[in-house]
């Protein structure tokens, strides 16, 4: 447990760099200071669950590259399709099944 709770700040960091923003607007976006981001990703600081979740949504990472670094999530665009068709609804996820058919057929 320890471990993890260790990876956490580098975890979020890697996430951040490879989702291409900055601390400051990711700051922005889950409503916290720079300087919180800053203790997060290099001072160990642990947030508290809202502000975890608004992280994690605002990244588009799975909870599991968190609670679950050890399992590698090399291919970040099939990770964000994922997290994509989890939003959809019932009628948009067809759509989506149904394109990605296509495409396979089409192979």
């Amino acid at each position: 447990m320890e471990e993890l709770l260790n990876l956490f700040g580098q975890t979020i960091k890697d996430a951040r760099i490879a989702a291409g923003m900055t601390q400051d607007a990711l700051a922005e976006q889950v409503g916290v200071t720079t300087r919180y981001i800053m203790a997060i990703e290099n001072e160990n600081k642990h947030p508290r669950m809202p502000v975890l979740l608004k992280i994690i949504r605002t990244l588009k990472i799975s909870a599991d590259t968190i609670f679950y670094p050890e399992i590698q999530h090399t291919n970040r665009e099939k990770e964000q399709l994922l997290h994509m068709i989890q939003m959809c609804d019932e009628k948009e996820i067809k759509i989506a099944a149904a394109t990605v058919k296509a495409l396979l057929d089409a192979r």
